[in-house]
């Protein structure tokens, strides 16, 4: 369940006179850790996922379970949307077997015939699964998720040819550790399910594992970030699809593993976090050519060491880490300076998200698509009074300022600032 804190304005947060900001609300229903957490369908919808395999959806508007399964045997480690109705987990073993990627057929028609009760003391209650369109045998024994893009070429292509996509699904890459080589990456294309090629770790570094992976598309250029155990972090490109991978850029700025990278949306450069204390920005060179004199463009000491879960803001201003300390720190991406530090969980801290900034804004049913009736209110600027309770509830939801926060003690913190 939701229990609602207290709500804190963006000045309570930066203006240290004041109490520490808390958090507005705190969901309740996980029993094990929280590995990750994801805002789906222009914000109304909060996905998180537990060390037991338990997926939770929550209602942003309601703050209440919309869907309740057990997704995997083990920790999940990775959620990502698909389109507006598809859901990809990735589940992650220590034991080293039943590594898999799946794939969930869950749009807002779905919720409805799902389970609502939230995970018992001893997860194993049974709860009705969604549909499973794919699953994957992948590599996960280091404990680094996937990374997922849209297939922009193959994508065009389908519109030009029809149309309109109509109800097929955009083809979609996944990047993860390859399953003989942990220091290789994996692109897979669903929905074939086909392996389409390998990146190759850079044998003038002893990289180690990949522990962190992401990966873009345009036409058809494509381009994999991937940090390593070593501390590196490199950049790989391919400018189509009958052309060899090249590395564009590579440092190693951490002494410790990389546990987290995130691309800014302007795609110029992108932010690494590691189990050391130090946060490093990295250039994203616009050359098809091999760079390798190029250097960090930011080194920032944060003595604080185990921060994790990096992401950036869908509007590039901030970025997010979550820190085994159990403190949630907010960072500037143009200075890199430390705006505000969220302290509410007792325990560790492993993923943060960020609502969508500025999102369309959809029906009350959270289906993903603009509502006409909705913009057409906007535009007008017409009285609040026009609208129903719902409407007016779904639409707060979508345009706050979300931050997500999930911890070691099973608690996902929601926090409203900047």
């Amino acid at each position: 369940m939701a229990a609602t804190v207290s709500s804190w304005s963006e000045k309570k947060v930066g203006n240290p006179r004041l109490p520490p900001a808390q958090p507005v609300y705190v969901l309740r229903g996980h029993q094990a850790q929280i590995h990750t957490v994801q805002f789906i369908r222009a914000n109304t919808r909060l996905i998180t996922g537990d060390g037991d395999g338990w997926i939770v959806v929550w209602a942003l508007d309601s703050k209440r379970p919309t869907a309740v399964w057990k997704a995997h045997d083990n920790a999940v480690v990775g959620i990502a949307p698909w389109d507006h109705n598809r859901i990809i987990t990735f589940h992650s073993s220590s034991h080293g077997r039943d590594n898999k990627l799946s794939v969930w057929q869950l749009g807002p028609a779905d919720e409805a015939a799902m389970d609502k009760i939230l995970p018992p003391a001893d997860s194993t209650g049974h709860r009705r699964s969604p549909w499973l369109l794919h699953m994957l045998d992948v590599n996960a024994l280091n404990f680094c998720t996937f990374a997922s893009c849209y297939e922009q070429d193959m994508a065009s292509r389908m519109i030009d040819r029809s149309g309109t996509n109509g109800d097929l699904p955009r083809p979609v890459l996944i990047a993860v550790p390859n399953a003989i080589d942990s220091g290789d990456i994996d692109v897979f294309q669903l929905p074939t399910e086909k392996r389409y090629f390998t990146v190759s770790r850079d044998m003038s570094a002893n990289t180690g594992m990949v522990m962190s992976i992401n990966i873009s598309s345009e036409a058809e250029k494509l381009q994999v970030i991937a940090g390593y155990e070593s501390g590196h972090t490199m950049v790989c490109r391919r400018a189509n699809a009958r052309s060899a991978w090249y590395t564009v850029y590579k440092s190693q700025p951490h002494s410790q593993p990389v546990l987290s990278l995130d691309v800014v949306p302007s795609q110029d450069c992108y932010f690494t976090s590691s189990a050391d204390a130090i946060i490093a920005k990295h250039p994203l060179v616009s050359s098809n050519g091999t760079v390798s004199d190029l250097k960090p463009l930011k080194i920032v000491q944060t003595k604080h060491s185990g921060q994790q879960g990096l992401r950036v803001r869908s509007d590039g201003k901030i970025f997010a880490t979550a820190g085994w300390d159990s403190r949630v720190r907010v960072y500037s991406t143009k200075t890199m300076n430390e705006l505000a530090v969220l302290k509410w969980h007792k325990e560790g801290c492993y993923a943060v998200a960020f609502a969508e900034v500025d999102p369309p804004i959809s029906s009350p049913s959270g289906d993903g698509q603009e509502s006409t009736m909705a913009q057409e209110l906007v535009t007008a600027k017409m009285s609040l009074a026009l609208k129903t309770v719902q409407q007016e509830r779904n639409e707060k939801a979508q345009l706050t300022h979300w931050l997500a926060a999930g911890s070691k003690d099973g608690k996902v913190s929601l926090w409203d600032i900047y």
